[in-house]
């Protein structure tokens, strides 16, 4: 009797559960789509699934930079907090493999970025083969890397690259399918094997995580986007994710699963403005990819899921290791991954039924360091930017004491330090930071 009330217990939460398509791109700044301000570039499909859903202007990435952003959101742990656990002890505990233990059918497209780069990548134990996933399709980490023989990744490198100048493998499961690849059909093809998956019919929900390179540069777009975009060649490639979303939507809808499926859209951090071209843009917000300012940190964030999600504008906090827990809630019931540093918080309420974000703070590092609550963000060290697009050496870190403050209501280009006016918000929110870094 036990076996068969577990049996129907597991079979009435997979007949709840939503189809869940995860469209994560790589490099997009706050500012880089129509529905978060840009006058230039046309995204119309993402602008009807941010119309149609719930846009989140306060959605922020788990780091500033490509690896620490996948580790918070294939964890649910913030990356200061996860030190150095070793994610290989630990792969039953990632969100694909947690998602397919509450029988979903997965699928990685695109960019993994959370094995480094082993000699053989095919064979590595933290191949996504190995973490939860059905099926692969995609390149083991940015599509930088490995630079061209002899050189580095710098701005002179990617104004006079070409589409096969990065010698990046395209591998499907553990067979590498293309070396070096084409950079230029990236897009396409990821879209492609996308379009397929979405169309199999299965008698249980999937997980479909649609990791594009783009807009990391060097920066490619297929010849038919090629020139078409107000925005130059940057423009041209977020133009051509705009279409492969358009491309998922259509099929999710052919398939009739449109009200069975929610589809969340970010990307892994803020521009690489510091690339001129090649790089985006998080206007009206401050820095960019791998500093602490907010356009290294919050990023779009589109949730849409027809009949289910009431479409507005959330001011409340989010962020990409929240997608851990929210996702662990629609497919059954909460779960944690059990690794230090598990902070994810459900979002479902917020999503289901405009309740208030249930995350309030924010701790930011990427060598510099800062800490939002509520309205108001200190800073104790700043950069500029990264490293020298033309050398590619650290920029200079400024160390603040006291740190500086800024109340992003009033101030969301962090411009104007009221430090001085409030010492009490400072210390508060110096206490809280402290509290946080030392929660392992």
């Amino acid at each position: 009797m036990f076996a068969l009330t577990v049996a129907w217990s597991l079979t009435s939460a997979l007949a709840a559960a939503p189809n869940i398509v995860l469209i994560f791109v790589d490099d997009l700044g706050y500012g880089d789509i129509g529905c978060y301000g840009n006058e230039k570039t046309r995204t119309p499909n993402l602008d009807r699934l941010a119309a149609g859903g719930q846009k989140w202007t306060s959605f922020y990435a788990s780091g500033a930079t490509c690896v620490p952003s996948r580790r918070g959101l294939m964890t649910g742990c913030h990356p200061a907090l996860l030190a150095g656990a070793k994610l290989v002890k630990r792969r039953e505990a990632l969100l694909p493999a947690m998602l397919r233990q509450r029988g979903y059918a997965t699928a990685i497209l695109g960019k993994w970025h959370l094995a480094g780069y082993p000699k053989d990548f095919t064979t590595s134990p933290m191949h996504p083969l190995e973490c939860g996933f059905d099926y692969h399709y995609g390149t083991p980490g940015s599509n930088d890397v490995p630079p061209p023989p002899g050189k580095k990744q710098t701005r002179e490198v990617f104004d006079q690259c070409d589409k096969f100048s990065f010698p990046v493998p395209l591998i499907n499961g553990r067979k590498v399918v293309e070396r070096p690849v084409n950079q230029e059909l990236l897009t396409q093809r990821y879209t492609r094997e996308a379009v397929k998956w979405i169309k199999q019919k299965r008698r249980k929900p999937f997980y479909l995580y649609l990791a594009h390179n783009m807009p990391h540069a060097p920066i490619f777009a297929s010849k038919e986007f090629q020139g078409r975009s107000a925005n130059g060649r940057f423009g041209d490639v977020v133009e051509e994710i705009d279409w492969s979303v358009g491309q998922v939507m259509q099929a999710i809808k052919d398939a009739g699963i449109e009200r069975g499926t929610l589809v969340v859209f970010t990307s892994d951090n803020g521009p690489w403005t510091m690339f001129g071209p090649h790089g985006g843009t998080a206007k009206p917000l401050r820095g960019e990819k791998g500093t602490s300012w907010e356009g290294g940190f919050r990023v779009p964030g589109i949730f849409y899921w027809p009949g289910r999600i009431q479409p507005g504008v959330v001011k409340g906090m989010g962020a990409n290791l929240d997608l851990y827990a929210t996702f662990a809630s629609l497919s059954g019931g909460p779960a944690s991954s059990g690794l230090p540093g598990f902070i994810s918080k459900d979002l479902s309420g917020v999503l289901l039924r405009g309740e208030s974000s249930p995350r309030t703070t924010w701790f930011m590092t990427s060598g510099s360091v800062a800490y939002r609550s509520g309205d108001y963000k200190i800073h104790t060290k700043t950069k500029k930017r990264s490293s020298n697009p033309d050398t590619r050496k650290r920029e200079p870190m400024e160390v603040h004491d006291p740190p500086r403050l800024f109340d992003l209501s009033k101030d969301l280009g962090e411009r104007k330090n009221i430090a001085a006016q409030h010492p009490e918000i400072v210390a508060r929110l110096l206490a809280e930071m402290n509290a946080f870094r030392n929660a392992r």
